[in-house]
């Protein structure tokens, strides 16, 4: 590989860690925006799905202009938009009639900027004159954990030592992340989309493709498996198991994704030796078991050690569908990479949407939420059978 192109690694690894950010230290306050701000908990659930629609409303739209203003450009425009986003969580709640609006405003800004981050990060490393493609693209998502992992144990250390009170000081931190990352992409040289140089497959040549379709309900299951109890981990911990603030945050979604981190890790390591199909499947029924035992164990210990094999069993769902994609519709171009990526925050969005939603119906509880959501990991290993035996 050039040495030129390493620059253009490192700015993908920290991509996602800016994705890893957005996504997740907004949970971390869930309880702190309904205790400061009086928000219900119905409200909370709006926040969610909101930042995941937006990413998918602009996965939608951006296979129609990413091409036209560069790869360049837009992933430059989606770190200041994550680092406005960020800011405006500190100052539009005093701003707006409501501190829901505001916090909803700058969940919007946020939410542009990680739905661009999503549609380009992973075809910018894809383009990259690497080799085993699969290995690097588990590699490149391990980022997003690790980015997890740090936002929850250096958040939770910060609320411990300063005070949770003072979140907005630890806001500003954390926007400097995208903004450093801004200057890196800026100089970083970004390889063409597609061998010959052209836009690859349209959008409606791709709509027309079966196994397309097969595909789009593999990263719709994914990113649904994945954040149906992430984005829930913290709260769950807290208000449906009892424990503190630390130590829910730290047993829960920091756990979750130290495990998703070391599974795209080792994939990345020794994926080369590993049948994909077969590992992922394994993923799939580790997910569901893990599934059942956070709903239907009545140890709160136990219901935690399925939170933490949740995160295992997730890591290789979305980069493995991602993968197969690639190596399956190698001219796919940036509409299938758009579309990939609308189909996962698709799921991102309709997974902790739909624990939410199942919890308030059954008062309030996520244990109920959870279960329901186990429809998600059983969607992808259909999926996963589909491609295998090769039936669209």
């Amino acid at each position: 590989m050039p040495r030129s192109y390493q620059k253009t690694i490192y700015a993908c690894f920290i991509g996602y860690i800016v994705q890893a950010i957005v996504n997740n230290f907004v949970p971390l306050l869930f309880l702190t925006f309904e205790k400061t701000y009086h928000i219900p908990l119905s409200q909370i659930t709006i926040l969610i799905t909101a930042n995941f629609l937006l990413q998918l409303l602009v996965d939608l739209l951006s296979a129609g202009f990413v091409d036209k203003i560069g790869y360049r450009t837009a992933i430059l425009l989606a770190h200041i938009f994550s680092a406005l986003g960020l800011l405006g969580l500190t100052i539009l709640p005093e701003v707006f009639p409501t501190p829901f609006l505001g916090l909803l405003a700058a969940v919007a800004v946020y939410a542009l900027g990680g739905g661009l981050i999503e549609v380009l990060i992973s075809p910018i490393m894809e383009i990259c004159p690497t080799d085993h493609k699969e290995k690097a693209m588990s590699l490149l998502h391990s980022f997003y954990c690790w980015g997890h992992v740090g936002v929850v144990l250096l958040s939770t250390v910060f609320f411990q030592v300063v005070g949770i009170e003072h979140w907005k000081l630890l806001t500003y931190l954390w926007m400097i992340i995208p903004l450093l990352n801004t200057l890196l992409f800026a100089k970083a040289p970004i390889a063409p989309v597609t061998d010959d140089g052209s836009p690859g497959l349209s959008m409606m040549q791709l709509l027309r493709n079966k196994t397309f379709w097969i595909l789009m309900l593999m990263m719709v299951s994914a990113g649904a498996s994945e954040q149906a109890v992430s984005q829930w981990a913290s709260t769950f911990a807290e208000k449906g198991l009892g424990i503190s603030k630390a130590l829910g945050d730290l047993a829960g979604p920091m756990a979750f994704a130290l495990l998703m981190g070391i599974a795209r890790a080792f994939y990345g390591k020794y994926g080369d030796k590993i049948d994909l199909n077969r590992f992922m499947m394994g993923s799939c029924l580790l997910c569901l078991l893990s599934y059942l035992c956070i709903s239907l164990s009545p140890s709160p210990l136990l219901s935690l050690v399925g939170c933490s094999l949740c995160g295992l069993s997730v890591g290789i769902m979305w980069p493995g569908s991602f993968s197969k994609a690639a190596t399956s519709m190698r001219n796919g171009g940036t509409a299938m990479f758009a579309l990939l990526a609308l189909g996962g925050d698709l799921g991102c969005s309709g997974g902790p949407s739909l624990v939410g939603y199942v919890s308030s119906l059954t008062s309030d509880n996520l244990k109920m939420g959870i279960l329901a959501a186990v429809v998600f990991p059983v969607l992808l290993l259909v999926g996963l059978f589909w491609i295998r035996n090769g039936k669209s």
